[in-house]
């Protein structure tokens, strides 16, 4: 289920360190400390990594209740921004990277261009 997440509308992480002994309470009340950002919104996942990243929680609202998820790698690592506590927003395309251990920005994008008007 958390390697493909179409079934969530939008996907955050929380960069930076979490202490992954929290439970729904606590990393609710993470999501709510950062500004313009609601725990309360249905088909959102949240994301959190702690100083071992080999393992992540995730926090979503069910319209009933919530949902915590917990996944946990037997080898490898996830690749987890840590230079900022901030919440960021993930596309399906970096939500896969960084569920196949790559990190969500990479360095250097191949550069799409135009044909030449010669070519067309």
């Amino acid at each position: 289920m958390l390697n493909d997440a179409v079934c969530f509308e939008k996907i955050y992480i929380v960069t930076g360190y979490t202490d992954l002994r929290f439970g729904i309470d606590s990393l609710a009340a993470i999501i709510e400390s950062k500004p313009e950002k609601k725990p309360f919104v249905p088909n959102t996942l949240y994301l959190f990594c702690g100083r071992r990243t080999d393992r992540i929680k995730g926090l979503v609202w069910e319209s009933d209740g919530y949902l915590l998820l917990y996944k946990r790698l037997e080898q490898g690592n996830f690749q987890w921004p840590r230079s900022e506590s901030e919440v960021r927003n993930l596309s399906q395309q970096q939500f896969r990277w960084l569920m196949e251990g790559l990190t969500v920005a990479p360095k250097k994008a191949v550069k799409q261009v135009n044909p030449p008007e010669h070519m067309a």
